[in-house]
């Protein structure tokens, strides 16, 4: 694969994830280039030995350097109010997973089922087969259904964590004592990965997120062979 294909953000898994893409690509990047193309304007007029007095003191041009910017502002203000409203809604979820950052691994617990917890450790690098990533792959993976809203509620045990999942557009503080909720719905299958973003201390990069998702049958499979 092309070297430029790592350069942007991981493939939506989520249709947040998705809006979030979007609008990073298509309006973001579209303002970095016009206003990267304004202040190259100005550097030049600047710059240049006959700086026409016109380009500096006319009411014109400063009511158009003026007004420009207040438009690019609006054109970042709507769209992104929406998405952090989007972000903080929980709407409706058919199921809840809790989970708890500890130093330096995640306790996983779904509320919805009886005597379904179990702790989340990093596999060592000596265990791995050869289908499993470095630093990224768990003892226990997270089973959830594709296509369901799912909250999870979000605290630590310890200090403060963070748990991140970039494909779903998920990232919540853990804080001891405090309960944080996020929400997203998984739109297809696969192995999606994260970690703990917020410095916890000295194994912080050794507390992985592995998000396996499922279709519904398979999932409820899942939970009778585990709750047995």
């Amino acid at each position: 694969m092309a070297t430029w294909a790592y350069l942007g953000l991981q493939d939506g898994a989520s249709p947040l994830m998705e809006q979030l893409i979007f609008f990073h690509d298509h309006i973001m990047f579209i303002i970095i280039l016009i206003i990267t193309f304004v202040g190259y304007m100005l550097s030049t007029v600047l710059l240049n030995s006959f700086i026409n007095r016109f380009m500096l003191e006319h009411q014109t041009i400063e009511i158009i350097w003026t007004s420009i910017p207040a438009i690019i502002l609006v054109f970042i203000a709507l769209p992104s109010l929406r998405l952090l409203y989007l972000i903080d809604e929980v709407n409706n979820p058919a199921m809840t997973l809790k989970t708890i950052g500890h130093q330096w691994y995640w306790s996983y617990e779904y509320s919805d089922f009886m005597n379904i917890e179990f702790d989340s450790y990093m596999t060592p690098t000596k265990d791995l087969d050869s289908s499993g990533f470095r630093l990224l792959d768990v003892d226990n993976r997270t089973v959830l259904p594709m296509n369901t809203q799912i909250r999870i509620i979000i605290s630590a045990a310890d200090v403060i964590h963070s748990w991140t999942v970039p494909a779903l557009g998920v990232k919540a503080d853990a804080i001891p004592g405090r309960l944080n909720q996020a929400s997203f719905l998984i739109n297809r299958p696969g192995l999606f990965f994260g970690q703990c973003s917020e410095i916890c201390g000295a194994n912080h990069s050794f507390m992985p997120i592995v998000i396996e998702s499922v279709s519904t049958n398979s999932f409820l499979n899942w939970i009778s062979s585990s709750s047995d």
